[in-house]
């Protein structure tokens, strides 16, 4: 369950529909698409520090300790108050209107993100 490393976005799908789902526009959804997502992750027990670089220009750091409320921030800067959990081994973001596991599967990290009843899944490869 070692969640450490980093990790380069390898594959997603259903991306273009989760985006609407969110009310993203169009063109912010465009240049989004082509931005190259490297997470690196620092498990020490309980407590993450969970970072990710959007193509090196906007990096985006949350520190959290499972089962304890956190100051989550998202990509647009937006903060909120969450309480992470550990189910079955994944990483699990639990709010009224959004829903996130993300899991080390092999060498990769699985993040599925579901919405409005939309789900969107990116797949991340190990670098280090």
């Amino acid at each position: 369950m070692a969640f450490s490393g980093k990790f380069e976005f390898e594959s997603e799908k259903n991306y273009d529909e989760f985006m609407k789902c969110l009310g993203v526009s169009d063109d912010v959804t465009t240049k989004a698409r082509n931005l190259k997502i490297i997470t690196e992750i620092q498990q020490n027990g309980q407590d993450f520090t969970w970072s990710q670089s959007y193509s090196g220009t906007n990096i985006m750091t949350n520190k959290f300790t499972i089962g304890k409320e956190s100051e989550i921030q998202t990509l647009g800067g937006k903060k909120f108050k969450a309480t992470l959990k550990l189910e079955n081994g994944k990483v699990v973001a639990d709010f009224p209107n959004f829903y996130q596991t993300s899991e080390i599967v092999g060498d990769k990290l699985v993040e599925i993100f579901t919405s409005g009843g939309v789900t969107y899944e990116r797949i991340s490869k190990r670098l280090a």
